[in-house]
Protein backbone atom coordinates (compact mmCIF):
# COMPACT_ATOMS: atom_id res chain seq x y z
CA UNK A 1 0.00 0.00 0.00
CA UNK A 2 1.73 3.45 -0.90
CA UNK A 3 0.53 6.77 -2.32
CA UNK A 4 2.70 9.64 -3.85
CA UNK A 5 2.82 12.50 -1.90
CA UNK A 6 2.70 16.01 -3.70
CA UNK A 7 2.10 18.48 -1.59
CA UNK A 8 4.15 21.76 -1.56
CA UNK A 9 7.00 21.68 0.44
CA UNK A 10 7.98 23.94 3.40
CA UNK A 11 11.62 25.87 3.66
CA UNK A 12 13.59 27.03 6.16
CA UNK A 13 12.39 30.49 5.15
CA UNK A 14 8.87 29.73 5.52
CA UNK A 15 9.23 28.66 9.34
CA UNK A 16 8.29 30.84 11.87
CA UNK A 17 11.14 31.98 14.61
CA UNK A 18 9.80 29.66 17.03
CA UNK A 19 8.10 26.06 16.92
CA UNK A 20 5.12 26.69 18.82
CA UNK A 21 4.39 29.83 16.07
CA UNK A 22 4.99 27.31 13.15
CA UNK A 23 2.82 25.04 15.23
CA UNK A 24 -0.41 27.02 15.89
CA UNK A 25 -0.22 28.46 11.90
CA UNK A 26 0.11 24.26 10.67
CA UNK A 27 -2.51 23.49 13.36
CA UNK A 28 -4.74 26.38 12.21
CA UNK A 29 -4.36 25.12 8.43
CA UNK A 30 -5.48 21.03 9.98
CA UNK A 31 -8.72 22.68 11.55
CA UNK A 32 -9.14 24.47 8.09
CA UNK A 33 -8.76 21.44 6.32
CA UNK A 34 -11.37 19.68 8.42
CA UNK A 35 -8.93 16.97 9.93
CA UNK A 36 -11.29 14.92 12.15
CA UNK A 37 -9.80 15.67 16.20
CA UNK A 38 -6.06 17.67 14.84
CA UNK A 39 -5.65 17.82 18.64
CA UNK A 40 -5.10 13.96 18.57
CA UNK A 41 -1.92 13.25 18.85
CA UNK A 42 0.26 9.86 19.68
CA UNK A 43 1.75 9.88 23.52
CA UNK A 44 4.89 8.29 23.46
CA UNK A 45 6.71 7.03 27.06
CA UNK A 46 8.72 4.63 28.56
CA UNK A 47 9.04 2.80 31.98
CA UNK A 48 12.15 3.25 34.36
CA UNK A 49 13.71 0.15 32.42
CA UNK A 50 13.04 1.99 28.72
CA UNK A 51 10.38 0.03 27.88
CA UNK A 52 8.03 2.24 25.22
CA UNK A 53 4.20 2.49 25.50
CA UNK A 54 2.05 4.44 23.36
CA UNK A 55 -1.34 5.74 22.95
CA UNK A 56 -3.64 8.44 21.25
CA UNK A 57 -4.77 11.33 24.01
CA UNK A 58 -5.91 14.53 23.10
CA UNK A 59 -4.10 17.89 23.24
CA UNK A 60 -5.61 20.61 25.75
CA UNK A 61 -3.38 23.53 25.67
CA UNK A 62 -0.08 24.98 24.87
CA UNK A 63 1.89 27.78 24.73
CA UNK A 64 5.43 28.65 24.58
CA UNK A 65 5.48 26.83 28.25
CA UNK A 66 4.94 23.44 26.23
CA UNK A 67 1.75 21.13 25.13
CA UNK A 68 -0.37 20.08 27.88
CA UNK A 69 -2.80 16.90 27.90
CA UNK A 70 -4.63 15.34 31.03
CA UNK A 71 -4.92 12.21 32.89
CA UNK A 72 -5.37 9.41 35.43
CA UNK A 73 -1.65 9.66 37.39
CA UNK A 74 -1.95 6.22 38.07
CA UNK A 75 -2.70 5.20 34.28
CA UNK A 76 0.18 3.55 32.78
CA UNK A 77 1.53 6.82 31.12
CA UNK A 78 0.97 8.26 34.53
CA UNK A 79 3.33 6.20 36.25
CA UNK A 80 5.93 6.15 33.51
CA UNK A 81 6.63 9.85 33.16
CA UNK A 82 6.88 9.74 37.31
CA UNK A 83 9.50 6.87 37.10
CA UNK A 84 10.72 8.14 33.83
CA UNK A 85 9.37 11.94 33.08
CA UNK A 86 10.45 12.30 28.98
CA UNK A 87 7.86 12.12 26.42
CA UNK A 88 7.34 12.21 22.85
CA UNK A 89 4.00 13.32 21.02
CA UNK A 90 3.39 12.51 17.53
CA UNK A 91 0.25 14.77 15.65
CA UNK A 92 -0.62 12.47 12.82
CA UNK A 93 -2.31 14.47 10.23
CA UNK A 94 -1.91 12.07 7.07
CA UNK A 95 -4.70 13.65 4.83
CA UNK A 96 -2.78 17.05 4.59
CA UNK A 97 1.10 15.21 4.50
CA UNK A 98 1.95 16.02 7.96
CA UNK A 99 3.16 15.61 11.02
CA UNK A 100 4.33 17.10 13.99
CA UNK A 101 7.27 15.50 16.53
CA UNK A 102 7.59 17.19 19.94
CA UNK A 103 10.07 15.66 22.05
CA UNK A 104 10.77 16.62 25.69
CA UNK A 105 10.60 16.85 29.11
CA UNK A 106 7.36 16.40 31.49
CA UNK A 107 6.10 18.60 34.29
CA UNK A 108 2.80 17.87 36.42
CA UNK A 109 0.83 21.32 35.66
CA UNK A 110 -0.76 23.17 39.52
CA UNK A 111 -3.67 22.11 40.53
CA UNK A 112 -5.48 25.56 39.64
CA UNK A 113 -4.50 24.60 36.20
CA UNK A 114 -6.09 21.33 36.39
CA UNK A 115 -9.03 22.42 38.50
CA UNK A 116 -9.87 25.19 36.08
CA UNK A 117 -9.79 22.73 33.07
CA UNK A 118 -11.60 20.01 34.61
CA UNK A 119 -14.38 22.72 35.59
CA UNK A 120 -14.76 22.73 31.41
CA UNK A 121 -15.06 19.30 31.28
CA UNK A 122 -18.91 17.68 30.88
CA UNK A 123 -20.53 16.07 33.40
CA UNK A 124 -19.88 12.71 32.28
CA UNK A 125 -16.39 13.40 31.94
CA UNK A 126 -15.98 14.76 35.09
CA UNK A 127 -17.81 11.36 36.88
CA UNK A 128 -15.87 9.25 34.61
CA UNK A 129 -12.23 10.56 35.96
CA UNK A 130 -13.45 9.24 38.90
CA UNK A 131 -15.22 6.03 37.79
CA UNK A 132 -12.47 4.77 36.17
CA UNK A 133 -9.34 3.24 38.32
CA UNK A 134 -7.48 4.06 34.48
CA UNK A 135 -5.60 1.14 33.00
CA UNK A 136 -6.42 -1.15 36.00
CA UNK A 137 -7.28 -4.70 35.44
CA UNK A 138 -11.94 -4.43 35.97
CA UNK A 139 -14.07 -7.26 36.63
CA UNK A 140 -16.79 -6.66 33.90
CA UNK A 141 -18.17 -3.86 32.17
CA UNK A 142 -20.83 -3.48 34.62
CA UNK A 143 -18.29 -3.16 37.55
CA UNK A 144 -17.47 -0.13 35.74
CA UNK A 145 -21.19 1.25 35.11
CA UNK A 146 -22.12 0.41 38.57
CA UNK A 147 -19.38 2.28 39.98
CA UNK A 148 -20.37 5.15 37.33
CA UNK A 149 -24.46 5.30 38.33
CA UNK A 150 -23.42 5.57 42.37
CA UNK A 151 -21.30 8.59 40.97
CA UNK A 152 -24.22 9.94 39.45
CA UNK A 153 -26.28 9.52 42.15
CA UNK A 154 -23.61 11.41 44.47
CA UNK A 155 -23.58 14.39 42.06
CA UNK A 156 -26.09 14.99 40.05
CA UNK A 157 -25.96 17.18 37.00
CA UNK A 158 -25.72 20.90 37.82
CA UNK A 159 -24.23 19.77 41.24
CA UNK A 160 -20.09 20.52 41.44
CA UNK A 161 -17.83 17.24 41.09
CA UNK A 162 -14.61 17.86 43.26
CA UNK A 163 -11.43 17.00 40.80
CA UNK A 164 -9.91 13.38 41.54
CA UNK A 165 -6.59 14.23 43.92
CA UNK A 166 -5.45 11.57 41.42
CA UNK A 167 -5.89 13.22 38.49
CA UNK A 168 -4.29 15.77 36.57
CA UNK A 169 -1.89 17.69 33.55
CA UNK A 170 0.76 17.29 32.32
CA UNK A 171 2.96 19.31 30.49
CA UNK A 172 5.70 18.34 27.63
CA UNK A 173 8.43 21.20 27.67
CA UNK A 174 9.80 20.69 24.12
CA UNK A 175 13.62 20.02 23.67
CA UNK A 176 13.01 19.73 20.02
CA UNK A 177 9.74 20.39 17.47
CA UNK A 178 9.77 18.59 14.39
CA UNK A 179 7.91 19.53 11.18
CA UNK A 180 7.54 16.62 8.59
CA UNK A 181 6.09 17.47 5.46
CA UNK A 182 5.18 14.94 2.80
CA UNK A 183 7.24 15.47 -0.92
CA UNK A 184 7.29 13.17 -4.10
CA UNK A 185 9.42 10.27 -4.55
CA UNK A 186 9.70 10.32 -0.38
CA UNK A 187 12.15 13.04 -0.51
CA UNK A 188 9.99 14.45 2.51
CA UNK A 189 10.79 17.83 4.31
CA UNK A 190 11.71 17.34 7.62
CA UNK A 191 13.09 20.71 9.79
CA UNK A 192 13.57 20.33 13.23
CA UNK A 193 13.58 23.04 16.48
CA UNK A 194 15.72 22.43 19.23
CA UNK A 195 16.36 24.58 22.10
CA UNK A 196 19.65 26.69 22.56
CA UNK A 197 20.54 28.86 25.37
CA UNK A 198 19.47 31.89 23.16
CA UNK A 199 16.38 30.83 21.47
CA UNK A 200 15.98 27.85 18.75
CA UNK A 201 18.14 26.03 16.01
CA UNK A 202 16.70 24.98 13.05
CA UNK A 203 17.93 21.76 10.92
CA UNK A 204 16.84 19.93 7.97
CA UNK A 205 16.82 16.36 8.22
CA UNK A 206 17.38 13.50 5.44
CA UNK A 207 13.97 11.70 5.19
Amino acid sequence: MRRQYAEEGITEADLAPDPVTQFTRWFGQAERAGFLEPNAMVLSTADAAGRPSSRTVLLKGYDQRGFVFFTNYGSRKGTELGANPFASLLFPWHSIDRQVIVSGAVERTGRDETAAYFRTRPHGSQLGAWASEQSSPVASREVLEQRFAELESRYPEGEGVPVPPFWGGFRVVPQTVEFWQGRPNRLHDRLRYTAAADGWTVERLCP
